[in-house]
This record gives structure tokens, C-alpha cells and sequence, in this order.
């Protein structure tokens, strides 16, 4: 088990998604803008620009196009301009400021508005009562007509590889920003599937650490923590399913035709990803069961031990306590062979008395 767990670690560092600085659509522009990149038929065009020049660009250029801006966590001066140049509701730009949000779908007048949850794998070599082992974070994304804005909250989560993914397949890009959020949305649910798969090792871990011999049973410290990690899995997955059913069954007009059966597919995903995380709920409560019935077993087995001792060693204490009360007439006194005679009859019974512990598996 633990060589297949390393393999499996090294397997995933091999194909995870890493991101290329020299990227030019990932040039800094700014302390919170990571992007700012105008697509126009499906083609990226070429250059820097600023916010202001790309809309207006895509605007007066008359063909089909949007804007995509990536910010990473902006404060609200380095948002104030972008939400007035887009038109964006104040509602929508302060959940995007301020992180901690539940995953959900809202419509401010032509723009949508989306929050998802991000997570990603912590790596570790063993599993302990302290360990990290998801770590979240947070993607909002605006999408309006001709713009999608996304903001980027925590340390992974970097839309540096989809967007690259996605600049490969022009047909795609042509149907318009509602094509970048179902990327988006795939990406994340996909992230969902590859963090549950990982974290069933962990789980398969303690289960056998719990039901292996009893010298070396499982730490309940272990299990708490794993149903700690994964209720804050649970937090991303279960709040997505309403917003990816309106997305595939209730689409607003932000919502290109040709993308909602997208989101049906994405919808089935995070369907088999919260069919996994509630069964690992479920396998680690029963795991947790399992482990304090063992602990209760182990207790009562101690017992047992310490009160067929403690039966044992009743026999010599009763006899030198009665030859201990120094009467002078008592049997066999001053008899010659009185003292081994009393240390014969105590090893006798106590050794019958061991015998039949043993015989009823009390020792």
C-alpha cells in the first residue's frame, strides 16, 4: 500500500497542470490584473492592452469578440475603474472583492455573475492529525456581452493553462464569452474528480491502519482530521449543483444556446463528484465506528486481564492475611512443615486459578 500511494503522488505531480510565466497573455499589468486579452472570431489578437483600449477596441471593430481580464485578488480601488468601464452591479463587485462566498449564479441586468470554489490536493507523505490535505480558494467570473472578467482568490486555481487550452480551438472561442464559462466550470468540476480520487488513498490509508492488528491500530486524530478536509471539500461540491442546473436547464441570456448543453455534461461530472465525496462521508463515519469499537474492545480486554490478576494474587493476600493475625492457636502453627506446606497450597491455587483464566481466554 504505500509504494502503490507513492506511485500514485508521483503520478500526479507528472500531469499536473503548471503554468508558463513568459506566457504574454500573462505579462503583469497591474498589481491585480494578471491579463487583459481581446479575442476576436475566435483569434487572439496581438499586443498589450489596457482595459479601456481592449473594450473599446472589440466595440468599435464591429465583428464578432470579447475581452477577458484576469484579476487576482483586487482591493477595491484597483476594481473601482473596472466596474465602472463594464457597468458592473456594486452587489456583484463587492462579492467578488471579498472572498468566502458560496458557489452560486446571479443575473445583474445583460451580466451574470458566478462564484465557484477551487481546490487542489495538498501532497503529503503520511497522513496525521494535523495534516492539510485540501486547500480552496475562490473564482468569480463576470460575463457580459462582450467581456468576461474573472477574479482569482487564493494561491492556485491559475487560469494560465485553460486559457491556452481553449485559444487551440478557435470553433469554441467563436461562441462567445458563455464559451469561457463553461471552460471555466469544467475546469473547476474537473479539479472536484481529481481531488476526490486522491483523497480515497488517504481514506484507504486509515481504513487499513484501523483494521490492521490491534498493536497498531488507528489514530482517531487521523480520521477527525480527513472529516475535516473532507467537509471542506464538501462545501465546494454540494452548493454547485443548483447554479450548474441553471446554467443547463435555466440559462440566462448571458448564456449562448450553443454552450447550455455544455453545462449539462459539467452538470453530470459534479453529480458523480458529490456521489463520491457523500460516500466517503459516510465510509469515514463508519471507519470512525469501527475504531471505537475497537478501542472499546481493547479497554474491556485490559480489564478482564487486570481483574483475573487481580483474583490471583486475592489468593496469597487472603492466606498471609489470617497467618498474619498472630493468634497462637492456629492449624498447623508450629508444625515444622507448616510454612511450605502454605506456600505450596497458594502457587497450587494460583496456578489453577491462572489455568482457568487462560482456559476462558480472560489471559
Amino acid at each position: 500500500m504505500p509504494m502503490i500511494r507513492k506511485l500514485s503522488r508521483a503520478v500526479r505531480r507528472a500531469y499536473h497542470r503548471t503554468v508558463d510565466l513568459s506566457h504574454p497573455a500573462r505579462s503583469p499589468l497591474g498589481s491585480a490584473v494578471e491579463n487583459c486579452v481581446v479575442y476576436q472570431e475566435g483569434g487572439r489578437q496581438p499586443g498589450d492592452w489596457a482595459p479601456d483600449e481592449a473594450i473599446g477596441r472589440t466595440r468599435e471593430s464591429g465583428r464578432d469578440g470579447f475581452v477577458w481580464i484576469g484579476l487576482h485578488e483586487p482591493t477595491e480601488d484597483e476594481f473601482e475603474d473596472l466596474a465602472k468601464l463594464f457597468g458592473l452591479h456594486p452587489l456583484a463587485v463587492a462579492n467578488a472583492i471579498h472572498a468566502h462566498q458560496r458557489p452560486k449564479v446571479e443575473r445583474y441586468d445583460d451580466t451574470l455573475f458566478a462564484v465557484f470554489k477551487t481546490v487542489r490536493y495538498v501532497e503529503h507523505e503520511q497522513l496525521t492529525a494535523t495534516s492539510e490535505v485540501v486547500d480552496t480558494g475562490e473564482l468569480m467570473v463576470f460575463v457580459g456581452r462582450d467581456f468576461v472578467i474573472t477574479v482569482r482568490h487564493g494561491s492556485h486555481g491559475s487560469l494560465g493553462p485553460l486559457r491556452e487550452a481553449l485559444e487551440s480551438l478557435p470553433g469554441q472561442l467563436e461562441k462567445g464569452p458563455s464559451a469561457v464559462l463553461h471552460a471555466i466550470a469544467d475546469q473547476v468540476v474537473d479539479d472536484y474528480l481529481a481531488v476526490t480520487d486522491a483523497v480515497q488513498n488517504d481514506i484507504e490509508a486509515v481504513e487499513t491502519a484501523v483494521f490492521a492488528e490491534r498493536t497498531a491500530r488507528g489514530d482517531a486524530g487521523q480520521i477527525y482530521q480527513l472529516k475535516r478536509e473532507l467537509l471542506e471539500l464538501k462545501r465546494a461540491v454540494i452548493p454547485l449543483h443548483r447554479p450548474l442546473q441553471i446554467l443547463a436547464h435555466e440559462p440566462p441570456a448571458a448564456v449562448s444556446p450553443e454552450i447550455q448543453p455544455y453545462f449539462r455534461d459539467v452538470a453530470d461530472h459534479l453529480a458523480r463528484a458529490t456521489e463520491q465525496v457523500n460516500a466517503y462521508d459516510g465510509l469515514l463515519d463508519s471507519i470512525l465506528q469501527a475504531h471505537m469499537a475497537q478501542v472499546t474492545v481493547a479497554q474491556n480486554e485490559d480489564m478482564r486481564k487486570i481483574t483475573a490478576w487481580a483474583a490471583i494474587v486475592a489468593v496469597p493476600t487472603m492466606v498471609c492475611g489470617i497467618y498474619g493475625m498472630n493468634f497462637d492457636h492456629m492449624p498447623e502453627l508450629h508444625w515444622t512443615y507448616g510454612y511450605p506446606l502454605a506456600l505450596g497450597v497458594i502457587a497450587t491455587l494460583c496456578l489453577v486459578i491462572h489455568r482457568g483464566f487462560r482456559r476462558n481466554g480472560w489471559l
